[in-house]
């Protein structure tokens, strides 16, 4: 089992950087780390998240993603506007730009894919498709187990 998992971790973690990499090389603009565009899918799915919330969304500190909020304020790319109900807290919303480079980024990334696994045969086309439920469980394994 320890291989499995070992095997998994490492094949899904080369996946994920081969086509970041592919995209990063093809999009025009300056690449955003994961932690960034993990930070704007949360707040694309989630608008007006507080960065505490979103913090707890990306089991991440919450003065991490305060700097990853700054980054991304700075670069155009999230608006951070004052929640009504608490004058100390903020709001987070997309920007344009943020939307499209987001949009842009999933249309690449699919590219990229979808080409690659047309290429493979169609028994390994199979294979993968046959296989897909299986690290959805996995997840829901590893967040019951917390």
């Amino acid at each position: 089992m320890r291989e499995l998992a070992e095997n998994l971790m490492t094949t899904t973690a080369a996946l994920r950087r081969v086509v970041r990499r592919r995209v990063r090389d093809t999009l025009p603009h300056a690449p955003l780390r994961p932690a960034q565009i993990e930070l704007l899918r949360v707040v694309e799915k989630h608008p007006g998240i507080g960065v505490a919330a979103a913090a707890r969304a990306l089991h991440l500190a919450g003065n991490s993603v305060s700097s990853l909020v700054n980054q991304l304020v700075d670069a155009g790319l999230l608006d951070r506007r004052i929640d009504p109900g608490d004058r100390r807290a903020a709001r987070l919303e997309l920007t344009g730009p943020a939307r499209d480079r987001l949009a842009n980024w999933r249309r690449t990334r699919a590219e990229f894919v979808t080409s690659a696994i047309a290429r493979l045969p169609a028994g390994d086309r199979d294979a993968l498709e046959a296989a897909l439920p299986a690290p959805g469980l996995l997840i829901a394994a590893i967040q019951e187990g917390k």
